[in-house]
C-alpha cells in the first residue's frame, strides 16, 4: 500500500510555494496597514452629529443625558429610562467617535509603495496557486 503525502491544502506538493506565498503575503500585509495612519477629530467641542436647519449635537452634548441615566440607574438600578439613556448614550458616543476616524496613508516613495503591492498581490497568487493540485492525472 502507498501512501501519498499530502501537501498545502490537502493537494499534492506546493509546500514551498505555500509557505513562501503565506510569508509575502503577511509582510505586503504588515507593510500596508502599517503605512495607514489613523487621525480624528473628536473632542468635546466637535459636532457629531447634524440636523436640518443646523442644529448640531456635540460629544459634550451626548454627555449630559448620560449623566442623568446614571443618576437615575444609582437611585434606582431597575429604573428602565436610566439604563436607556445610559446605553442609549454611550452607543451614539462610541458611535460618533468611530465615525470621526479617518484614514490617511503616510507619505512614501513610488519603490516602497510597488515593493507593498508586488509582496501583498503577489503572495497572495503564490498562496492561491500552491492550492492547486499538481499531478492533475489521478493514480492509482
Amino acid at each position: 500500500m502507498k501512501v501519498k503525502v499530502k501537501g498545502a491544502g490537502g493537494t499534492e506538493g506546493g509546500v514551498g510555494q505555500f509557505m513562501m506565498g503565506f510569508l509575502m503575503m503577511c509582510g505586503g500585509g504588515y507593510m500596508l496597514f502599517n503605512a495607514i495612519r489613523v487621525t480624528t477629530n473628536f473632542g468635546m467641542g466637535y459636532s457629531l452629529y447634524r440636523f436640518g436647519g443646523g442644529f448640531s449635537i456635540s460629544s459634550g452634548m451626548i454627555m449630559i443625558p448620560f449623566m442623568f441615566g446614571v443618576g437615575m440607574i444609582f437611585y434606582n438600578s431597575r429604573n428602565v429610562i436610566g439604563w436607556l439613556l445610559s446605553v442609549g448614550s454611550l452607543a451614539a458616543l462610541v458611535f460618533g467617535v468611530i465615525s470621526s476616524i479617518q484614514f490617511r496613508m503616510a507619505s512614501m516613495s513610488a519603490f516602497d509603495l510597488i515593493v507593498i503591492l508586488v509582496l501583498l498581490v503577489g503572495g497572495i497568487g503564490l498562496f492561491l496557486r500552491s492550492l492547486h493540485n499538481f499531478n492533475q492525472a489521478v493514480e492509482e
